[in-house]
Parts: C-alpha cells; sequence; structure tokens
C-alpha cells in the first residue's frame, strides 16, 4: 500500500485511514505483502482495518516460484496484527470464497459510481488466456549455423 523497502526506504505518505475506510466500503481486500523487504500493510494497521470492516490477503509479492514461501512472513505479521483467519480471503475455502465474491459484487451495484457507467465484470468469470504467440519462447534455427539461439 505505501511502497515502503524496509531498511531502504520509506513508505509514501498516504491517509492509510482513509484507504482502509474506503477497501471497506467497496469490499476490496487490503494487501498484506509477505515480501521481508514490504510487509505492508503495517502490522500496526490491521487492527483498524479489521474493526472498519476490512477483509485482508496475504500475498507473497513473487517474481518467481522460489519466493511464494514468502507467504509465511505474511502470515506472521497477520497474527501480530491480530487478523483472524476468518477475515482472510486466501484462507476460505472455494465456496466460501465465491459466497463473499458474489455478495461482494451485489453490494457494489448498489453503490453510486463516479464518472461515465461501465460495464462490470462479473468477480467469478474465470477465464483461461492463452499466451500470445509472440510472447512465447521459442527456438528455431538459425540460417547461418543451424544452432538455436
Amino acid at each position: 500500500m505505501t511502497g515502503r523497502q524496509l531498511l531502504r526506504r520509506p513508505g509514501y505518505d498516504v491517509d492509510v485511514e482513509r484507504i482502509l475506510e474506503a477497501c471497506a466500503k467497496h469490499r476490496v481486500a487490503v494487501e498484506i505483502n509477505a515480501n521481508p523487504w514490504r510487509l505492508d500493510l503495517d502490522w500496526r494497521w490491521h487492527g483498524r482495518a479489521i474493526e472498519l470492516g476490512c477483509m485482508m490477503s496475504i500475498n507473497p509479492d513473487a517474481h518467481s516460484t522460489n519466493e511464494i514461501d514468502l507467504t509465511h512472513w505474511g502470515v506472521e505479521m497477520a497474527r501480530k496484527g491480530g487478523v483472524p483467519a476468518d477475515r482472510v480471503v486466501n484462507a476460505m475455502g472455494l465456496q466460501e470464497f465465491a459466497s463473499w465474491l458474489k455478495q461482494r459484487d451485489r453490494q457494489a451495484e448498489k453503490l453510486p459510481r463516479r464518472g461515465p457507467a461501465r460495464q462490470r465484470r462479473s468477480s467469478l468469470r474465470i477465464t483461461r488466456q492463452m499466451p500470445r504467440r509472440d510472447n512465447m519462447l521459442r527456438t528455431r534455427p538459425t540460417a547461418r549455423s543451424g544452432r538455436s539461439r
């Protein structure tokens, strides 16, 4: 949320209270970034987020499969901040998560919209996109040597 990097740079000067209020109002899960350099949202704000009605999501900020285990640090911070498991969306079972998304969508439809109306996408629609052909890793022989590049 704040972009901080522990022991490297402070976070942005944002109004965390106001952001948490907006997240609660719009039923947007607040991320607990589990990367040890981030650990953001700071655990000292977790209690306030829970008081306001926020749900939390613990994410590893992984940039490779080797970093998925960083989730452990997010769980530790959630525990330190007093976040109960029933307020963490990625601790929910499939049916419970689907129900939460449906309820969230119904509530969002009741909220006034700002700006031009836009078509809403269902949160439950899961699509699988195939990678674009030009982004796929391909090897082909070079004209000169016949070796792959």
